[in-house]
């Protein structure tokens, strides 16, 4: 019988006819697989036998497709593409808080930034999996490129976004298309050079993959899915701009800011003149935290219809309705001055009665400060006081708008509000749903950043320059006077802001849009005809 260990001290082990052991014998071969000194297969063992026909193995790291020059060469250009990009979006990132002299956008900013993130994600993906070409990111990349020349098509032919996308906004559309056309140029190239290599070295071409290149397959194929939904995305949200681009403002759009961006403003109504000769006083609105069209012009107009005033004017702050972003930074002194450029191009002239309504109250006193004799009466509407404004300029609401106006290209409120509950241009544009709009958010955005800076400063500058003569009206809400302790004091105080106080009224179950209700109605075009009639 044979020992389990094998023989004792190199003796042979005999059966019983004298001969060895046929263990024994093979225990002495050499193995077939050339391995010496009776050594056993193991998991390391070769199955095959070395190749000796002068190919390589598949899995040989020399078989690779940056063999070839043009592959190599392809790959250093896509990473000077990612150089080129990623300093194009970090200037675009910039750009947004403080305007770079030439790079001004009409609009929001937000798509251009969106264009070029996207182009960068491209690029990044690209080069991460370089080696690695295949089918369905191909076909997915083809799909971008397709969705980004339509936006590239769309930017460039409705003349509203044109206008407002600029140079910036267009040459950032149509590096994404290029760059995505490029990408799958290269993916071509790329699975090309590999099949030569393979058929070079290997004698054949490889149609396996890896566990680790069918990862990288998996990764980027999850990727460019969700890249081709977000420029699906933008494409939808661009097609929503066209249609409300369509849409035509009531008033005109007047240049300013020396042909920068443009300012809408309105008049309804027809110069008149007192007894004495005298040019009636025009109330000019300032909206609040919404556009006029959304908030005062209902009840204004309803006392033009009742002969309470003659005639009214209303304008769009710098990116809110009509009216375009103005640079970064801007204040509301900023927008003053806009305003008393735009009418001067319209041929408005004095006298004015001021008519504004919460954050609105800030812009008002600093014209009426800067304009002080054209100025017959200045009426605030539950109006922010200028000790409050660092309720909109804390830094988390501040980083919020920011990043609600990085997504806002997505359209992820937008497109739902028009499909789904039908929203209109008008409550895109102006109305209830205006807060969705990029624009929108920029201004909110710019706002925010020197509200408790370069704004604060304004309006305390303008409360030493105002004429202590000015006919002052102001009407609170009884709610936010109830809710707000420091609200209440704040109201009160700004009833000093002249020494010509025709009425503090507190209007009881009003809100802080305080024509809501019947008696905030009655009272604001009660006090308003007063103004015009006293002036």
């Amino acid at each position: 019988m044979v020992s389990l260990w094998g023989t004792k001290n190199g003796e042979d082990q005999n059966d019983g006819d004298g001969r060895a052991s046929s263990d024994g014998e093979n225990s002495r071969q050499p193995s077939r697989h050339g391995d010496g000194g009776g050594r056993q297969p193991d998991e390391r063992t070769r199955l095959l036998p070395p190749r000796n026909d002068g190919y390589l193995d598949p899995d040989d790291p020399a078989v690779s497709p940056y063999n070839l020059w043009s592959v190599r060469a392809l790959r250093y250009i896509s990473v000077l593409f990612i150089i080129i990009t990623f300093l194009w979006w970090a200037l675009l990132l910039v750009s947004i808080f403080v305007s770079p002299p030439m790079m001004h956008s009409r609009g929001s900013g937000f798509f251009d930034f969106s264009y070029t993130t996207l182009t960068l994600g491209n690029l990044l993906i690209a080069i991460l999996f370089f080696t690695v070409p295949n089918r369905p990111m191909e076909i997915l990349t083809l799909i971008v490129s397709a969705f980004l020349l339509i936006d590239m098509i769309i930017i460039l032919v409705v003349p509203r976004i044109r206008a407002e996308e600029g140079w910036v906004g267009i040459a950032s559309v149509i590096w994404a298309a290029v760059i995505a056309l490029y990408n799958v140029m290269t993916d071509r190239v790329v699975a090309w050079g590999k099949k030569e290599e393979e058929e070079r070295l290997t004698g054949r071409q490889e149609s396996r993959r890896t566990l680790r290149e069918w990862c990288a397959v998996l990764t980027a194929t999850v990727i460019m899915v969700v890249m081709s939904i977000i420029v699906i995305l933008l494409t939808a949200t661009l097609i929503l701009r066209s249609r409300d681009a369509s849409l035509e403002p009531p008033g005109k759009r007047y240049f300013v800011d020396g042909d920068k961006y443009q300012i809408h403003l309105a008049c309804v109504g027809n110069v008149t003149y007192d007894v004495d000769g005298k040019r009636t006083p025009t109330v000019l609105l300032e909206g609040g935290e919404n556009p006029v069209e959304d908030s005062m012009d209902d009840w204004v107009y309803a006392a033009y219809k009742n002969g309470t005033i003659d005639r009214y004017c209303y304008y769009d702050r710098p990116g809110l309705a009509w009216s375009d972003n103005a640079p970064s930074p801007h204040s509301a002194g900023m927008t003053s001055d806009a305003l008393s450029e735009a009418l001067a191009r319209a041929g408005e002239q004095q006298p004015w009665v001021l008519v504004s309504n919460g954050v609105g109250g800030i812009y008002s006193r600093i014209f009426a400060s800067r304009h002080v004799r054209e100025i017959s009466g200045i009426f605030l509407i539950d109006t922010l006081h200028e000790d409050l404004l660092h309720r909109i300029a804390s830094p988390t609401r501040g980083f919020l708008l920011w990043a609600r106006g990085i997504i806002s290209p997505l359209g992820w409120d937008r497109l739902p509000g028009a499909i789904i509950k039908g929203r209109t241009r008008e409550d895109r544009t102006y109305g209830k749903v205006a807060y969705q709009n990029g624009k929108y958010i920029k201004a909110k955005l710019q706002e925010n950043l020197v509200a408790g800076s370069l704004t604060k400063n304004e309006v305390v500058q303008s409360r030493n320059i105002q004429s202590d003569k000015t006919p002052l009206v102001i009407v609170s809400s009884g709610i936010e006077v109830r809710r707000d302790n420091e609200w209440e004091r704040k109201q009160e105080d700004l009833t000093k802001l002249t020494k010509k106080l025709v009425a503090w009224d507190v209007v009881n179950g009003a809100p802080h849009e305080v024509w809501k209700t019947l008696e905030g109605r009655t009272i604001l075009e009660k006090r308003l005809g007063q103004l015009v009639r006293g002036a």
